[in-house]
């Protein structure tokens, strides 16, 4: 039986951080490994980088070979000419050539996806359903999938004409705005589900601190740095470390706003191809979130496709909520 010390030292191994780079079309991108076993890909949301999964990846690198990775102009994966406007499928296509280097015996692996990131997810699946033996999709903010898409689209249409006009904090306010339960483009949890007053519901979201900030990717919206951020903030001890990853992440607002919001949450999925690859896609919902136009959307996509159903602890940023609760639900998903 294993010493206590080498029990020790197994356990460090399996959950010390392992960078590299890889070279793609347009972007250089920085990436994050940990762990031993199948493949695991990570996809960050919203302006969230690799480090927004520090806790999860953790977690679950007992059993899997856990990615995490910057999204191609976020953080330390650099563009190689000016930000443009982002598509999901090139993001999807930086996904694939990550599961080719990591897994070159070409076992199929396992994705997982929140949010925005969820959209890249659903892509890579029906691109290039081989790649993959699982997708997990938490709560993709597929507005074309809504009763009343254009609602949805006017909203963060608006959010990024905000942000062009006046900055991030004037976006954020749009978004609170836009997406508050009682006097923006919200309704009830029936109106949104069964499409009553279509005319002028987009979804709904909880809006933080009296409506001055919006929960982070609510609705497809801000960003999970800053639920890391604000959990940071209230914790006894924060390191050096933390405070610069929730800083970085924090810096993409302006690229996310501008360049990612409305091209991905705009995306049309290829609903006949996630119809035959539907056996290997979960689609996750959170349980405090229901109501909100990401779960609405996602919930509606499972009904459209035929897919699995997973119910997660928290809300639409439930991975920053309880790392710990969300990463349990996700290990028994992925072996589900």
């Amino acid at each position: 039986m294993p010493t206590t010390d080498a029990t020790t030292e197994a356990a460090t191994a399996a959950t010390a951080v392992r960078t590299g780079r890889l070279e793609a079309p347009g972007a250089t991108l920085h990436y994050e490994v940990r762990g031993r076993g199948p493949l695991l890909v990570m996809m960050p949301g919203g302006s969230a980088d690799a480090g927004i999964y520090d806790t999860l990846a953790a977690e679950l690198a007992d059993r899997w070979t856990v990615v995490a990775f910057d999204p191609r102009g976020y953080s330390r994966s650099t563009l190689h000419g000016p930000t443009g406007e982002q598509l999901p499928g090139a993001h999807s296509e930086d996904i694939a050539r990550l599961i080719e280097l990591l897994s070159p015996d070409g076992v199929p692996a396992a994705v997982f996806g929140s949010s925005s990131s969820a959209i890249v997810a659903l892509d890579l699946l029906s691109r290039r359903p081989g790649l993959v033996g699982r997708v997990v999709a938490h709560e993709p903010p597929l507005v074309e999938l809504l009763p009343d898409p254009a609602a949805g689209r006017a909203v963060f249409a608006a959010v990024r004409e905000s942000f062009l006009r006046d900055g991030v904090e004037a976006a954020m306010a749009a978004m609170a705005a836009g997406l508050a339960p009682e006097g923006g483009a919200g309704g009830g949890r029936h109106e949104v589900a069964t499409g009553a007053d279509e005319e002028s519901r987009a979804g709904t979201g909880p809006v933080e601190g009296g409506g001055a900030t919006v929960p982070p990717e609510e609705s497809g919206g801000a960003s999970e740095a800053e639920a890391k951020g604000k959990a940071g903030a209230g914790a006894k001890a924060g390191t050096g470390a933390e405070a610069a990853t929730v800083r970085r992440m924090m810096a993409n607002l302006p690229v996310f706003l501008e360049h990612v919001l409305c091209s991905f949450s705009g995306h049309a999925p290829d609903l006949d191809a996630l119809r035959a690859a539907g056996p290997k896609l979960v689609v996750g919902v959170g349980r405090d979130s229901r109501a909100l136009l990401p779960a609405v959307a996602a919930e509606r996509l499972a009904q459209r496709v035929g897919s699995a159903t997973a119910e997660f602890p928290g809300g639409h940023v439930g991975l920053t909520e309880d790392p710990v609760a969300f990463g349990a639900r996700l290990r028994e998903v992925l072996l589900g």
